[in-house]
């Protein structure tokens, strides 16, 4: 019964946040604060961690693939298929689900602890629209340019550990990469992006709402939205593939 009164109450408190603004001005200014606050903060995060599994893959695929039958240049395609389709919006949304979550759950949880929530309800304000909703647009809107770059700097990881560590030369690569190219790919990858950035800001967002207690339920709280985040992540890429690619 327990996960039918948190379903219940998670859409109710949709319904709270995506209910008319007050002042589409100070919303403006709080989306813009969000997007660099959960988007580009995590930049170099993920900068670093594409650029070396694009090499892992790239040379995974080079050790994998010692079949004569099966060109070189499959090691560009199989690197490019891997970070398009599935590390960059999946592995890296999983990440920040783990960065990103877990800061917005233990700031609404402190909030809420602090009596920083009541106040604003107090004063006649929305506060599950006025804190929540800014944070679901702008990491709807900063996801995508972010998987984007993760995919570009995969990808250029993969050429640059595959041709440094001899797996493939730098014209299989490139020509790998660039072979039986779908762009509907990337209109998948970046639809999953957008949906697990709006559950990734939601989820977060709702057990902090709710938090109750101390210091120690905040904790509780980001920990557990970071557990719900990544099975929703992955129960949600599981439903999107079967609908998009099967």
């Amino acid at each position: 019964m327990k996960l039918f009164f948190h379903l219940g109450r998670y859409f109710l408190l949709l319904a709270r946040v995506f209910s008319k603004p007050e002042k589409f001005s100070i919303y403006f200014r709080q989306i813009i604060y969000e997007i660099n606050s959960l988007g580009t903060g995590s930049l170099g995060l993920i900068a670093i961690i594409s650029v070396f599994m694009g090499g892992v893959i790239t040379i995974q695929s080079a050790y994998n693939f010692t079949s004569p039958f099966i060109p070189l240049y499959a090691v560009g395609l199989g690197t490019r298929e891997s970070i398009v389709l599935e590390f960059s919006p999946t592995i890296i949304s999983l990440i920040l689900a783990g960065k990103v979550g877990s800061n917005i759950a233990s700031e609404i949880g402190t909030m809420r602890i602090s009596e920083q929530i009541d106040a604003l309800e107090i004063m006649g304000i929305n506060s599950a629209s006025y804190l929540i909703l800014p944070k679901v647009i702008g990491a709807m809107f900063i996801n995508p340019f972010l998987i984007i770059i993760s995919m570009f700097l995969g990808i250029f990881g993969g050429y640059l550990m595959g041709v440094v560590s001899g797996a493939c030369t730098s014209y299989e690569y490139i020509y790998g990469i660039q072979s039986f190219f779908i762009p509907f790919n990337v209109y998948y990858s970046l639809t999953k992006t957008v949906i697990f950035a709006f559950i990734i800001t939601s989820v977060s967002a709702y057990h902090g709402y709710y938090t109750a207690g101390g210091a120690l339920e905040v904790g509780q709280a980001s920990t557990k939205s970071v557990v719900y985040n990544s099975i929703l992540i992955l129960v949600a890429n599981l439903i999107i593939t079967q609908i998009m690619l099967v």
